[in-house]
């Protein structure tokens, strides 16, 4: 079935009557993440490669007859996780995306599966900031909003830590303002 234009009235498929319906067209969130998100998320995956490189290094030392898988695994660990440093932050930085508006937040994250979820604002329990260790080295923080959802929270990383707190104010009075339950 073809749709029109917002607001556009539908044939129901050539009987002539019409239905009055509205589209809604879905379109990517407008705001990115900040730009400083890209060396966090570089800096994650560096540590999440280093680990593990390091583990295989010492007992690739310490354990002759295995030495050599055991750096060689190393080694393989190693480029497979200096590709991901070098790749994903710029892919992740391009797909995130993230809106609020009076009526709802959206997010749209992934980098091979992207997922888009929306949570109207009469469905919002609770909105929290979070800031780890390393979000704090680079002045980022992440706002989690939990829904009355089965899929769990909506987390939208990778903000300037003033924006995020603003935000958080924000999206508390929106819902606040919001007729529901949040059931």
């Amino acid at each position: 079935m073809t749709r029109g234009e917002p607001g556009e009235h539908q044939n129901n498929g050539g009987h002539g009557e019409d239905y009055g319906e509205r589209e809604v067209r879905l379109r990517p969130p407008r705001n990115a993440v900040d730009g400083r998100a890209v060396g966090w998320w570089r800096t994650q995956l560096l540590i999440t490669t280093a680990v593990p490189v390091l583990i295989l290094a010492v007992l690739g030392a310490l354990i002759g007859p295995a030495r050599f898988w055991l750096l060689a695994s190393g080694g393989a660990v190693a480029v497979l996780g200096l590709a991901a440093t070098a790749g994903l932050p710029g892919w992740w930085f391009r797909v995130h995306r993230w809106e609020v508006t009076e009526d709802a937040v959206y997010i749209r994250t992934g980098a091979f599966w992207q997922e888009w979820r929306i949570a109207p604002m009469s469905r919002i329990q609770t909105v929290d900031t979070v800031r780890g260790p390393l979000e704090q080295t680079f002045k980022l923080a992440t706002v989690t909003v939990t829904t009355a959802s089965s899929k769990g929270a909506l987390r939208i990383e990778g903000l300037d830590h003033a924006l995020a707190a603003e935000l958080a104010e924000r999206l508390t009075a929106i819902t606040r303002a919001t007729p529901g339950d949040a059931t």
